[in-house]
């Protein structure tokens, strides 16, 4: 059963948490999405997951979803981190510390919960799971909107600008892309601080080369031309640590919305059984 409850960061934002939480569980997964999404469009992930013994609680991150902030917008990524650490501790309040306790981002959330595990605090992380990370983007984005984000960030930081999504490549499935278009709390706007950010948190992560604090499992599609597989790849390859790499030949963006999906999350539950 999905129940719902709210949380307030220090800058006084109203963050949306969903969670679905089986009779038994034997470990919590706490999950971070996309750009653009929003915590809803899991409950697919979570329903797999739960059948499975994991409780699942999701974030709606600020500026997206039913959480509160311009849409798109963050004003900085020390503010990215603050709520995602601000979530962790919700998080192991209401399950307890008692319990394995893993974090799953995807794509931008996938950055998310990467920077976050190396640059803050991982107490109490048993591992992580990175789908479709945001460690490089897929294209280039085009030089006219590099200069608009450069030039506005510091004039005009909540200045909104088209995302870039395209959206018939989240999945091979028509039926995901139409509901994608179709949701009224799913929003296609950047602005120019949180582009910005955006990008300076992928350079870090396409760049670092020290070691990732906990277990992680990074799975990519090899056709997604959303974010980077090879960027992913790189970055396994090239960090120390316990780090598990699958790439998913064919497969779009959304992995876990692919017609291939119950693969996908079969892969997951086996990595989180294997490290409970």
């Amino acid at each position: 059963m999905e129940k719902t409850t709210t949380i307030a960061t220090k800058d006084g934002i109203e963050l949306f948490i969903r969670s679905w939480t089986p009779p038994q569980y034997k470990a919590i997964v706490a999950l971070v999405h996309g750009f653009g999404e929003h915590s809803g469009r899991y409950q697919h992930v979570a329903d797999f997951l739960n059948k499975h013994g994991y409780a699942v609680i999701a974030l709606d991150l600020r500026g997206h979803g039913k959480s509160g902030s311009k849409r798109g917008h963050t004003p900085s990524n020390d503010t990215t981190y603050d709520d995602v650490e601000l979530f962790i501790h919700h998080a192991k309040t209401t399950y307890g510390s008692a319990l394995p306790f893993f974090l799953y981002g995807h794509s931008m959330g996938g950055n998310f919960i990467l920077n976050t595990l190396l640059r803050r605090n991982t107490e109490g992380v048993t591992g992580a799971v990175a789908t479709g990370p945001l460690i490089s983007l897929a294209f280039k984005p085009k030089p006219i909107m590099l200069f608009l984000g450069k030039t506005l960030r510091s004039i005009a930081p909540t200045f909104s600008q088209p995302g870039g999504v395209q959206t018939q490549y989240l999945s091979h499935d028509p039926a995901v892309v139409q509901a994608y278009i179709d949701d009224p709390l799913v929003h296609g706007t950047i602005t120019t601080a949180a582009g910005m950010n955006l990008l300076e948190s992928s350079d870090f992560l396409n760049t670092y080369e020290g070691k990732m604090p906990v277990p992680t499992l990074i799975m990519h599609g090899t056709d997604d031309f959303l974010t980077s597989q090879p960027a992913s790849e790189a970055f396994a390859k090239r960090v120390k640590g316990d780090i598990t790499y699958k790439k998913w030949e064919g497969l779009y963006h959304e992995i876990h919305n692919e017609p291939e999906k119950a693969q996908v999350l079969e892969e997951i539950v086996v990595w989180l059984d294997a490290h409970v």
